[in-house]
């Protein structure tokens, strides 16, 4: 199992200190998500910050043309000596629109394509061959040698793609090199929605569970004891009903039969009160959200309830001596967790 964790997303001076410290505790990636910053500028410091970990970063891909990615995951590429990830998500109609300035599509054959465009364009960098890739959105035809970067000496970058919905999930199964569900999932969306359009996905593009990576899914709380543990369900009560108004989010909540919440959720959210969002999350619907466990059942969790995996991020205090050497025991013994990968309940590639 690979274990990582996310470098600091605010300004550039803090990325590659922050990635630096993920590297020398042990971790195998370090991550980091597009919020207020430049999330190629910041995965910039943190590749020059490291010499060992792989170094992800998360961007808004519609915001951007693939050859803008493209170029600098090259280059990223190049600069880590072939340890750069990157990762997409798509955002939302308004997002994009409203704060990007940008046109919307139908994200998830938009997002097929944006991949497949992603590919042309890195194997044309690498073999020199003249570019024709003309898909449903993104074309690329045209290279010149003043433009052309040659090849870097590595292979491509791996592409994540961040998924919810069926149909992003199923473009990720089909074109994409790993899978990272939003934190706003279910074990029971995971099995019974996520990962079956996964199955879907990798048969359509006539692909095998070998082909991608997983990232375990959903909220999970772990700690020292139970004690520990309640202290810090409560405070999922936040993102739970953050992402929660949020209608593309809403399948989540159709899986259960909790669409009135949701709606809820969605109208207070218009009105500004956020705080108040928080108290009407039930009980029962926050265990449901969050998978638990102690630091020392911690592998047994992972291959009991993370079988389709092949990372996961961990979290845990590492301010002291103790508590960092309380980690790293920590850390090595889920590494050492071998996982099939295959999720329960799928046979090869047939969906359930």
């Amino acid at each position: 199992m690979k274990v990582g964790n996310t470098y600091r997303a605010g300004w550039l001076g803090e990325a590659g200190p922050s990635a630096r410290k993920l590297e020398e505790l042990g971790y195998d990636y370090a991550g980091t998500g597009e919020m207020a910053h430049d999330p190629m500028v910041l995965a910039t410091a943190a590749a020059l910050a490291t010499e060992r970990v792989e170094i992800g970063t998360l961007a808004i891909a519609f915001a951007r043309a693939p050859m803008v990615l493209a170029m600098g995951a090259w280059d990223l590429q190049q600069a880590t000596g072939g340890r750069f990830a990157l990762s997409l998500g798509s955002q939302v109609k308004g997002h994009i629109q409203r704060r990007f300035g940008m046109p919307w599509s139908a994200p998830a054959p938009r997002m097929r394509d944006y991949i497949r465009t992603l590919h042309a364009i890195w194997s044309s960098f690498d073999s020199g061959d003249r570019p024709d890739y003309v898909g449903e959105t993104y074309q690329f035809t045209l290279m010149n040698p003043l433009f052309h970067p040659g090849p870097n000496g590595f292979l491509r970058p791996k592409v994540f793609l961040a998924a919810v919905g069926e149909g992003m999930t199923r473009v990720a199964g089909e074109v994409a090199d790993g899978v990272l569900p939003h934190g706003f999932t279910t074990d029971k969306y995971m099995r019974e929605v996520f990962l079956p359009n996964v199955a879907k996905g990798l048969e359509r593009g006539g692909r095998t569970w070998d082909d991608i990576e997983v990232t375990g899914g959903g909220f999970a709380v772990f700690g020292e004891d139970e004690s520990q543990i309640e202290q810090k369900l409560d405070s999922l009560r936040q993102p739970i009903s953050f992402y929660g108004s949020t209608r593309s989010y809403h399948d989540v909540w159709r899986v259960h039969g909790w669409e009135d919440l949701g709606m809820q959720l969605h109208s207070m959210s218009l009105q500004g009160k956020w705080e108040e969002m928080k108290t009407i999350i039930p009980e029962d619907v926050l265990r449901e959200f969050a998978q638990t466990s102690t630091y020392d059942r911690l592998p047994q969790f992972v291959a009991e309830h993370r079988e389709y995996s092949s990372r996961m991020n961990l979290e845990m205090p590492v301010e002291t001596h103790s508590q960092r050497e309380r980690f790293q025991h920590v850390l090595r013994e889920v590494q050492k967790v071998e996982t099939p990968r295959i999720p329960r309940g799928l046979s090869g590639l047939d969906p359930v």
